[in-house]
Protein backbone atom coordinates (compact mmCIF):
# COMPACT_ATOMS: atom_id res chain seq x y z
CA UNK A 1 0.00 0.00 0.00
CA UNK A 2 1.43 3.47 -1.09
CA UNK A 3 0.48 6.32 1.35
CA UNK A 4 0.87 9.99 -0.55
CA UNK A 5 0.11 12.83 2.08
CA UNK A 6 -0.71 16.13 0.91
CA UNK A 7 -1.68 18.76 2.64
CA UNK A 8 -5.70 19.24 1.75
CA UNK A 9 -8.49 18.30 -0.35
CA UNK A 10 -7.28 20.52 -3.33
CA UNK A 11 -4.03 18.89 -2.83
CA UNK A 12 -5.76 15.10 -3.07
CA UNK A 13 -8.38 16.05 -6.00
CA UNK A 14 -5.04 17.55 -7.78
CA UNK A 15 -2.87 14.16 -6.94
CA UNK A 16 -5.37 11.94 -7.62
CA UNK A 17 -6.36 13.62 -11.26
CA UNK A 18 -2.51 13.48 -12.53
CA UNK A 19 -2.70 10.22 -11.17
CA UNK A 20 -5.51 9.10 -13.36
CA UNK A 21 -4.72 11.28 -16.63
CA UNK A 22 -1.27 9.17 -16.74
CA UNK A 23 -3.59 5.88 -16.42
CA UNK A 24 -5.43 6.78 -19.21
CA UNK A 25 -3.11 7.90 -21.71
CA UNK A 26 -1.46 4.68 -21.64
CA UNK A 27 -4.33 2.60 -21.79
CA UNK A 28 -5.65 2.24 -24.85
CA UNK A 29 -9.48 1.68 -24.13
CA UNK A 30 -9.23 2.86 -19.86
CA UNK A 31 -11.80 0.65 -17.91
CA UNK A 32 -12.54 3.43 -14.70
CA UNK A 33 -14.05 2.01 -11.48
CA UNK A 34 -15.83 5.55 -9.91
CA UNK A 35 -17.40 6.53 -7.08
CA UNK A 36 -19.88 9.25 -5.46
CA UNK A 37 -20.11 11.47 -2.91
CA UNK A 38 -18.36 14.40 -1.98
CA UNK A 39 -14.43 12.87 -1.87
CA UNK A 40 -14.56 12.47 -5.47
CA UNK A 41 -15.91 16.10 -6.59
CA UNK A 42 -12.99 17.60 -6.91
CA UNK A 43 -11.13 14.97 -8.59
CA UNK A 44 -14.14 15.04 -11.30
CA UNK A 45 -13.82 18.82 -11.78
CA UNK A 46 -10.11 18.55 -12.68
CA UNK A 47 -10.55 15.83 -14.92
CA UNK A 48 -13.54 17.80 -16.72
CA UNK A 49 -10.52 20.83 -17.29
CA UNK A 50 -8.11 18.70 -18.15
CA UNK A 51 -10.86 17.15 -20.98
CA UNK A 52 -11.41 20.50 -21.79
CA UNK A 53 -7.91 21.59 -22.44
CA UNK A 54 -7.29 18.32 -24.78
CA UNK A 55 -4.93 16.92 -22.00
CA UNK A 56 -7.26 13.45 -21.89
CA UNK A 57 -10.35 12.40 -23.95
CA UNK A 58 -12.71 9.74 -22.54
CA UNK A 59 -14.00 8.61 -26.03
CA UNK A 60 -12.22 5.08 -25.47
CA UNK A 61 -13.18 4.93 -21.71
CA UNK A 62 -15.59 2.53 -20.16
CA UNK A 63 -16.90 3.48 -16.48
CA UNK A 64 -18.42 1.54 -14.03
CA UNK A 65 -19.78 3.16 -11.03
CA UNK A 66 -19.47 1.41 -6.99
CA UNK A 67 -22.64 1.54 -6.04
CA UNK A 68 -26.69 2.68 -6.59
CA UNK A 69 -29.45 3.81 -3.93
CA UNK A 70 -32.27 0.82 -4.58
CA UNK A 71 -35.42 2.53 -5.19
CA UNK A 72 -35.10 5.96 -6.36
CA UNK A 73 -35.10 7.39 -9.93
CA UNK A 74 -32.01 7.98 -12.20
CA UNK A 75 -33.71 11.21 -12.63
CA UNK A 76 -33.84 12.00 -8.86
CA UNK A 77 -30.92 14.45 -7.71
CA UNK A 78 -30.49 11.88 -5.18
CA UNK A 79 -29.46 9.21 -7.60
CA UNK A 80 -26.13 8.74 -8.63
CA UNK A 81 -26.94 8.58 -12.52
CA UNK A 82 -27.79 12.38 -11.48
CA UNK A 83 -24.44 13.00 -9.60
CA UNK A 84 -22.38 11.46 -12.11
CA UNK A 85 -23.78 13.09 -15.20
CA UNK A 86 -23.85 16.13 -13.36
CA UNK A 87 -20.22 16.09 -11.36
CA UNK A 88 -18.51 14.50 -15.03
CA UNK A 89 -20.27 12.60 -17.87
CA UNK A 90 -22.22 15.42 -18.90
CA UNK A 91 -19.46 17.88 -19.34
CA UNK A 92 -16.42 15.11 -20.91
CA UNK A 93 -16.28 13.27 -24.32
CA UNK A 94 -17.41 9.85 -23.13
CA UNK A 95 -20.10 7.82 -24.80
CA UNK A 96 -22.76 7.48 -22.56
CA UNK A 97 -23.08 3.54 -23.81
CA UNK A 98 -19.73 2.99 -22.26
CA UNK A 99 -20.60 4.62 -18.93
CA UNK A 100 -22.19 1.60 -16.46
CA UNK A 101 -24.05 2.20 -13.10
CA UNK A 102 -25.86 -0.43 -11.38
CA UNK A 103 -29.66 0.13 -11.08
CA UNK A 104 -31.65 0.25 -8.63
CA UNK A 105 -35.28 -0.63 -9.25
CA UNK A 106 -34.89 -4.00 -11.25
CA UNK A 107 -37.65 -6.45 -10.54
CA UNK A 108 -34.94 -9.00 -9.88
CA UNK A 109 -31.90 -7.73 -8.02
CA UNK A 110 -30.26 -10.39 -7.50
CA UNK A 111 -29.90 -11.04 -11.53
CA UNK A 112 -28.98 -6.87 -11.98
CA UNK A 113 -26.06 -7.83 -9.71
CA UNK A 114 -24.76 -11.05 -11.97
CA UNK A 115 -25.59 -8.90 -14.76
CA UNK A 116 -23.17 -6.06 -13.35
CA UNK A 117 -20.42 -8.51 -12.50
CA UNK A 118 -20.94 -9.42 -15.72
CA UNK A 119 -20.64 -6.13 -17.84
CA UNK A 120 -17.12 -5.53 -15.71
CA UNK A 121 -15.51 -8.70 -17.28
CA UNK A 122 -17.01 -8.63 -20.60
CA UNK A 123 -14.69 -5.37 -20.55
CA UNK A 124 -11.87 -6.81 -19.61
CA UNK A 125 -12.03 -5.66 -15.89
CA UNK A 126 -11.45 -2.42 -14.17
CA UNK A 127 -7.74 -0.79 -14.77
CA UNK A 128 -8.02 1.69 -12.16
CA UNK A 129 -10.91 2.32 -8.78
CA UNK A 130 -11.50 4.45 -7.31
CA UNK A 131 -12.70 4.98 -3.72
CA UNK A 132 -13.33 6.84 -0.79
CA UNK A 133 -13.93 5.21 2.69
CA UNK A 134 -16.52 6.16 5.12
CA UNK A 135 -16.05 6.93 8.63
CA UNK A 136 -17.07 3.22 10.32
CA UNK A 137 -14.30 2.22 7.34
CA UNK A 138 -17.10 1.36 4.73
CA UNK A 139 -15.99 1.09 0.63
CA UNK A 140 -18.35 1.27 -1.84
CA UNK A 141 -21.70 0.31 0.35
CA UNK A 142 -20.09 -2.35 1.75
CA UNK A 143 -20.60 -1.94 5.83
CA UNK A 144 -19.11 -3.72 8.64
CA UNK A 145 -19.84 -7.49 8.80
CA UNK A 146 -19.62 -7.54 4.88
CA UNK A 147 -17.94 -11.16 3.54
CA UNK A 148 -14.44 -10.28 1.99
CA UNK A 149 -16.10 -12.72 -0.72
CA UNK A 150 -18.85 -11.02 -1.86
CA UNK A 151 -19.60 -9.41 -5.64
CA UNK A 152 -21.77 -7.21 -6.06
CA UNK A 153 -24.64 -7.18 -3.95
CA UNK A 154 -27.72 -5.66 -2.34
CA UNK A 155 -26.73 -4.31 0.95
CA UNK A 156 -28.93 -2.33 3.82
CA UNK A 157 -27.86 0.14 4.89
CA UNK A 158 -26.38 1.04 8.65
CA UNK A 159 -27.90 4.02 10.55
CA UNK A 160 -24.26 5.43 10.59
CA UNK A 161 -24.22 5.55 7.00
CA UNK A 162 -27.67 6.85 6.32
CA UNK A 163 -26.72 9.53 8.84
CA UNK A 164 -23.53 10.41 6.64
CA UNK A 165 -25.58 10.50 3.40
CA UNK A 166 -29.02 12.70 5.33
CA UNK A 167 -26.94 15.99 4.42
CA UNK A 168 -27.99 15.25 0.64
CA UNK A 169 -31.95 14.53 1.23
CA UNK A 170 -34.44 16.98 3.16
CA UNK A 171 -34.11 14.20 6.23
CA UNK A 172 -33.18 11.45 7.05
CA UNK A 173 -36.18 9.41 6.78
CA UNK A 174 -35.73 9.88 2.51
CA UNK A 175 -32.43 8.12 2.50
CA UNK A 176 -32.99 5.17 0.74
CA UNK A 177 -32.34 1.87 3.37
CA UNK A 178 -31.01 -0.27 0.83
CA UNK A 179 -28.64 -0.03 -2.14
CA UNK A 180 -26.61 -1.86 -4.79
CA UNK A 181 -22.81 -2.29 -4.66
CA UNK A 182 -20.18 -3.72 -6.21
CA UNK A 183 -18.47 -6.34 -3.32
CA UNK A 184 -15.65 -6.38 -1.66
CA UNK A 185 -13.97 -8.95 -4.00
CA UNK A 186 -15.72 -6.88 -7.46
CA UNK A 187 -13.62 -3.84 -5.66
CA UNK A 188 -10.42 -6.26 -5.45
CA UNK A 189 -10.15 -7.63 -9.05
CA UNK A 190 -9.64 -3.87 -10.06
CA UNK A 191 -6.03 -3.87 -11.17
CA UNK A 192 -5.16 -0.95 -9.12
CA UNK A 193 -6.92 0.83 -6.59
CA UNK A 194 -7.24 4.98 -5.55
CA UNK A 195 -8.48 5.54 -2.06
CA UNK A 196 -9.17 9.34 -1.61
CA UNK A 197 -9.19 10.09 1.79
CA UNK A 198 -9.35 14.19 2.91
CA UNK A 199 -10.78 15.59 6.15
CA UNK A 200 -10.04 14.87 10.28
CA UNK A 201 -13.36 13.04 10.13
CA UNK A 202 -11.90 10.06 8.77
CA UNK A 203 -8.53 10.17 11.17
CA UNK A 204 -9.96 6.92 12.96
CA UNK A 205 -10.77 4.77 9.82
CA UNK A 206 -7.57 5.91 8.46
CA UNK A 207 -5.38 4.72 11.33
CA UNK A 208 -7.65 1.40 11.30
CA UNK A 209 -7.09 0.72 7.81
CA UNK A 210 -3.08 1.57 8.08
CA UNK A 211 -2.15 -0.17 11.12
CA UNK A 212 -5.05 -2.32 12.18
CA UNK A 213 -5.56 -5.86 11.19
CA UNK A 214 -7.42 -7.30 8.29
CA UNK A 215 -11.13 -7.44 9.50
CA UNK A 216 -14.25 -7.97 7.94
CA UNK A 217 -15.67 -5.09 10.53
CA UNK A 218 -13.34 -2.74 9.13
CA UNK A 219 -14.61 -3.27 5.00
CA UNK A 220 -11.78 -1.01 3.61
CA UNK A 221 -8.84 -2.97 5.56
CA UNK A 222 -9.23 -5.84 2.45
CA UNK A 223 -7.42 -3.23 0.74
CA UNK A 224 -3.85 -4.46 2.84
CA UNK A 225 -4.29 -7.50 0.64
CA UNK A 226 -4.35 -5.89 -2.78
CA UNK A 227 -0.63 -6.03 -4.69
CA UNK A 228 -1.84 -2.01 -5.86
CA UNK A 229 -3.18 0.28 -3.60
CA UNK A 230 -2.31 3.94 -3.61
CA UNK A 231 -3.85 5.84 -0.67
CA UNK A 232 -3.70 9.53 -1.12
CA UNK A 233 -4.77 11.30 2.10
CA UNK A 234 -4.35 14.99 3.38
CA UNK A 235 -2.79 15.71 6.86
CA UNK A 236 -6.16 15.99 8.49
CA UNK A 237 -7.24 12.74 7.57
CA UNK A 238 -3.81 11.00 8.64
CA UNK A 239 -3.50 13.15 11.83
CA UNK A 240 -3.97 10.08 13.93
CA UNK A 241 -1.99 7.60 11.94
CA UNK A 242 1.23 7.22 14.12
CA UNK A 243 4.03 5.97 11.34
CA UNK A 244 3.10 9.44 9.19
Amino acid sequence: MKIIQVKDYQAMSEKACELIVERMQKLENPVLGLATGSTPEGLYKCLIKKNKEGKVSFKNTTTFNLDEYVGISKEDPNSYVYFMNDKLFDHVDIAKENVHIPSGLEKDMDQECENYEQMIRNAGGIDVQVLGIGVNGHIGFNEPGTPFTKPTHVVELTDSTREANARFFASKDEVPTHAISMGPKTIMQSKEILLLISGENKADAVAQLIEGDVDEQMPASILQKHDHVTVIADEAALSKTKNK
